[in-house]
């Protein structure tokens, strides 16, 4: 049965305000950790990462971005000191993106920061609910992306 629009905005619109209200949020509580440099798609390149390195065609997937505007994050992240650039051991003509120390400091304090986030929403939420939420999200998420069955 299809839900009608009165009863509140469609899940595109929930997802694009969550995401939106969650940026904002992290953008703030960097601010106030004295930490502005770089934005919330540069932050999201380097949550891909693999501490070893990852394909920017990978990281392109992982973060929902197109490979283009990843390039030129990753351009952004390099100059910053937060990637370099090396071969790809298994693939001679591609290249690997890897975390610096600089970028590796940054992702623990991003994630340290959403933690910090997610516990100020479980106190309003209560545990239970949050985890709830979470999961919902995590199966609407697999739904969407899978073959459409749980």
């Amino acid at each position: 049965m299809a839900t009608s629009s009165a009863e509140g905005p469609d899940l595109a619109m929930l997802a694009h305000r969550l995401t939106g209200a969650l940026q904002r949020a992290l953008r703030q509580a960097q601010a106030d950790d004295g930490d502005s440099v770089i934005g919330p798609r540069h932050r999201a390149v380097l949550i891909c990462l693999a501490p070893t390195g990852s394909r920017a065609v990978d990281v392109a997937r992982e973060s929902g971005q197109h490979k283009q505007v990843v390039g030129t994050l990753v351009d952004d992240l390099e100059k910053g000191g937060y990637i370099r650039r090396q071969p790809d051991p298994v693939d001679r003509r591609g290249k690997l993106i890897v975390p610096t120390a600089l970028g590796l400091e940054q992702v623990a304090r991003t994630k340290a920061l959403m933690a910090a986030i997610e516990d100020d929403i479980v106190a309003a939420l209560g545990a239970q609910r949050y985890r709830d939420f979470k999961l919902t999200c995590e199966r609407v998420v697999k739904i969407l992306t899978d073959d459409g069955t749980e």
